[in-house]
């Protein structure tokens, strides 16, 4: 008896470990050596692959692909068919396995549907990826970033509201009523 959910389509290797309340959908994948945390969803056409780890209420979006080298901490959204890579210079003839590069998406970061991850870039914590962005760099705990290749456009809160700094670097979560500090090009919450 295992206290996940697969969908009987789901392909889920021996080796794998999977926490308590995790689903797994129709015609995914999860490799043996990938470890998925608690309370998970992982969505329809999912590839995981193997050495990937997935922190606690990780948010699996259809047709994603999670590529070795990437670990995902807690509470992190991965939008409708955006990608992972693991080498930054693909050939089909060339083996580059001993090349994968690690990519690291920091607690409650979303990365909106399509967008690309070039391997090698970490998401800070509660960043925000737009939809169809491309990353070919680092980004900021709660950056904003948009475009082909990804630039930032501003700062997102924890709830996953836009924020306005006053004059003195301070913004408010409208939702939320949490406060934040913009000092030296870095975002925290006060």
């Amino acid at each position: 008896m295992t206290d996940f959910f697969a969908h009987e389509t789901a392909v889920i290797d021996e080796g794998c470990t999977i926490g308590a309340g995790t689903k797994i959908w129709h015609f995914s994948h999860v490799m043996a050596g990938a470890v998925l945390g608690g309370h998970c969803n992982i969505g329809q056409n999912v590839v995981v692959s193997s050495q990937v780890v997935l922190g606690n209420n990780v948010k699996v979006q259809n047709n994603v692909s999670i590529y070795e080298g990437v670990t995902c901490d807690d509470d992190v959204f991965l939008g409708p068919s955006m990608v992972f890579t693991n080498v930054i210079n693909p050939r089909s003839a060339v083996n580059r396995k001993n090349e994968y590069l690690k990519t690291h998406v920091g607690k409650g970061a979303s990365i909106g549907a399509n967008a690309t991850i070039v391997c090698g870039h970490n998401i800070g914590e509660y960043a925000f990826i737009g939809a169809g962005a491309v990353v070919t760099k680092e980004v900021l705990n709660f950056a904003l970033v948009v475009g082909n290749p990804a630039r930032q456009m501003g700062w997102m809160s924890e709830f996953g509201e836009r924020l306005e700094f006053d004059e003195n670097g301070i913004a408010t979560c409208a939702d939320t009523g949490v406060k934040y500090q913009l000092k030296d090009a870095k975002v925290s919450k006060i």
